[in-house]
């Protein structure tokens, strides 16, 4: 599932997995619309690979972004311990990006 929130006079959404763990944050968006449409964008872009950028940080964990087909981050995963973490929760946006409901929360 998708929760998209407010936050003062801007929008973020998080992909939840089933369990609620969280799997994907957005960016900040302007209104209700951008981050709609920053929703259809990772269902349209989440099943190719390519679209995937791995990344190392500093402190040695793993983490991820999502990327449009313009290369624009359009989501980015939390930090994993481990490199199979990672790529677990790459294989989860794909699961549960393309069919996950749109839930407002306040």
């Amino acid at each position: 599932m998708f929760e998209l929130k407010k936050k003062g006079d801007q929008y973020h959404f998080n992909l939840k997995a089933g369990n609620g763990q969280v799997i994907l944050s957005s960016e900040m968006y302007n209104s209700k619309a951008a981050a709609k449409n920053g929703i259809e964008s990772i269902q349209k872009n989440c099943s190719d690979d390519a679209r995937y950028e791995k990344k190392t940080a500093k402190n040695g964990k793993f983490h991820f972004n999502l990327k449009s087909t313009n290369g624009q981050i359009i989501g980015s995963s939390q930090m994993y311990s481990a490199e199979s973490g990672m790529n677990n929760g790459i294989e989860s946006v794909k699961k549960n990006a393309p069919g996950a409901e749109v839930k407002e929360v306040e």
